[in-house]
């Protein structure tokens, strides 16, 4: 970890969330801890399959703090987020904030003797964004929103996906609970843990190993040739949700 961010308090990030010219940070994790109550339960607002979520409090903001799960297993995707992250800046795209990649020696007992290991702590800290991501709106038929509002989101998205293609970044994982709106219910693309930064005349990347999610996949997944057509393909059933969630709760 950065020896130089260890001076950083929840004053100077409640300054960063205010100036939106701030790069992103490495991050103490006495501060990340600081501002989640110690990753507190009361203050855990998601979690899936690579990490947690929790609200971090500052002075009179709040962010979101990102801790990953099993962070051997997935220090791979760490590592992606975070580079693609750093590239990006863009008012569909969430606001990335910093990271923190913490390890110290711990004595632990294994095997009835005490011995040092490693304890990595891997975070990202964001935007918060109070409304949640579209899931929670394109699932719930009794209160649906109105057109002009998801004209807005679908348009969102779609600028928000085009700046990340034009920057070379393939989602791979782009789907409503990736979806997340701010209080004007502006669309913020969120969760890179899959994505791939391609180079600048790249095109594909073949790979043995597809992640991402049943329905929002492109059938072509199998042949192991990664395009950006994927995330066209994942932008479609997104709409095309949407527009079937609309018909559904009558909205007109």
């Amino acid at each position: 970890m950065d020896r130089r961010s260890s001076g950083i308090t929840p004053r100077d990030l409640e300054c960063m969330l205010c100036d939106e010219t701030a790069e992103p940070k490495t991050l103490p994790l006495s501060l990340l801890e600081e501002i989640t109550g110690d990753f507190s339960d009361e203050q855990e607002i998601g979690r899936g399959g690579f990490a947690v979520v929790y609200k971090g409090k500052l002075e009179n903001r709040t962010v979101a703090v990102k801790r990953m799960s099993n962070t051997y297993m997935y220090e791979k995707e760490f590592q992606r987020e975070v580079e693609c992250l750093m590239m990006v800046k863009h008012k569909n795209v969430v606001r990335f904030l910093g990271y923190c990649a913490d390890t110290q020696g711990s004595m632990e007992k294994y095997d009835g003797k005490f011995v040092m290991a490693d304890v990595q702590q891997r975070l990202l800290c964001f935007e918060y964004l109070p409304k949640g991501s579209l899931h929670e709106y394109i699932t719930d038929t009794s209160s649906g929103l109105p057109w002009r509002d998801r004209y807005r989101i679908i348009e969102g998205v779609c600028q928000g996906l085009h700046y990340l293609h034009q920057k070379n970044i393939v989602h791979l994982d782009l789907k409503p609970a990736n979806i997340l709106l701010d209080d004007n219910l502006v669309a913020k693309i969120a969760d890179f843990g899959l994505s791939r930064c391609f180079g600048e005349m790249q095109s594909q990347v073949i790979t043995e190993n597809i992640a991402g999610t049943l329905g929002y996949l492109a059938p072509e997944f199998g042949n192991g040739v990664i395009t950006y057509q994927f995330d066209i393909y994942s932008l479609g059933v997104i709409i095309i949700e949407i527009l079937t969630r609309l018909l559904e709760v009558g909205v007109t």
